[in-house]
Order: structure tokens, then C-alpha cells, then sequence
């Protein structure tokens, strides 16, 4: 799975989601509209998914892992299109391994794990649902705690900044009640 876009899942995401949704400052706070009751409340390895934007395709579930780091996922895909080709609308994921202690493993981690370039990716802290992120954009990741990270992402061309930071704020572990 080299290069795959990685996403993380998340407990409630806590980032300020400025006027201009690319203009989001260091320790932002952000907090999402409790989802619409046509929004089903789900689980994923653990974790409620209890906000979606509107408009995305159907879901699909995938399991692996890579660099001793387990991924579930969902994904939803709209299509096909006219050439019969489908295209990612949102991924929520939950990764867990040893190897992600803190935000600069797990931040360490994507960045080989997607190979990006070190220093190229342009990276706001955010806190979601209490917890300390990490927001690009397209996609926020945050560790829930040690060995146990969410990453959620969208896509650009489809949805903005505040899809993406209402849907990692609604992905959060179940509580045990």
C-alpha cells in the first residue's frame, strides 16, 4: 500500500475554521454541528462516525498494514463515471502500532508511510475533540493516544476545509457506557 493517502480518524475535532478556510492559525479551535438525522450514527474499528458531508458516494471497509501499523478504513466512492471510473470522496482511518508514541511519530510516520518530501508538508496544529492534530487542508490526523492515531480526508476538488475538520469532530472513539 506505498503511497496510499493515509487518514485518520478522529475523536471530535477541535480547530477554529477561520473565514477563509485556508487561512486556519496554529491551535485552532473547532467544534461541528451536531450531523443531520439523516446521518446515521457508525463504527469503525472503535470509533463512532457521527458526522459525513453531504453528497458522498457509497462506503467500502479495507484492513492492512504497513511499517507494523495496522489501517481500517472506510471509504466512500462516487461513480462510475462515463468512463467507468469511481472517484474517493472521504476516508476516515484508525491506525494503531507501537511505533506512533506521540504527534511527531505518527507526524513521521505519514510522511514515509505517503512519501512526502520532509519539510514539504504544510502542517497546522489543531486540537480535535481534545486531542493534539495535525490539519493539511485536505486532510487532519490526530493521535488519540499513544499507539493509537485517526486520520480523516477528503476530497479537495468536492469539499473544503470545514467538510473535512466536521467529520474528524464526529470521529472519535466509542465511549463504554
Amino acid at each position: 500500500m506505498t503511497g496510499s493517502t493515509v487518514v485518520l480518524v478522529s475523536l471530535g475535532l477541535s480547530a477554529a475554521v477561520p473565514a477563509s478556510a485556508h487561512e486556519v492559525t496554529a491551535a485552532s479551535t473547532y467544534a461541528a454541528a451536531p450531523p443531520s438525522t439523516e446521518q446515521r450514527a457508525d463504527t469503525l474499528d472503535g470509533f463512532v462516525i457521527g458526522h459525513l458531508p453531504e453528497g458522498i458516494g457509497r462506503p467500502s471497509d479495507f484492513e492492512y498494514e504497513w511499517g507494523d501499523v495496522s489501517f481500517h478504513s472506510r471509504v466512500w466512492e462516487t461513480g462510475p463515471d462515463a468512463e467507468g471510473a469511481y472517484k474517493v470522496d472521504l476516508t476516515v482511518k484508525t491506525l494503531r502500532g507501537e511505533r506512533l508514541t506521540d504527534l511527531e511519530a505518527l507526524n513521521k510516520f505519514l510522511i514515509e508511510y505517503e512519501e512526502k518530501e520532509p519539510g514539504s508538508w504544510q502542517l497546522t496544529p489543531v486540537k480535535v475533540g481534545g486531542y493534539d492534530g495535525l490539519f493539511a487542508g485536505d486532510e487532519v490526523f490526530y493521535l488519540i493516544e499513544p499507539g493509537v492515531a485517526a486520520e480523516v480526508t477528503v476530497d479537495p476538488e468536492r469539499f473544503t476545509d470545514e467538510d473535512v475538520l466536521d467529520t474528524a469532530a464526529e470521529f472519535r472513539p466509542e465511549s463504554k457506557t
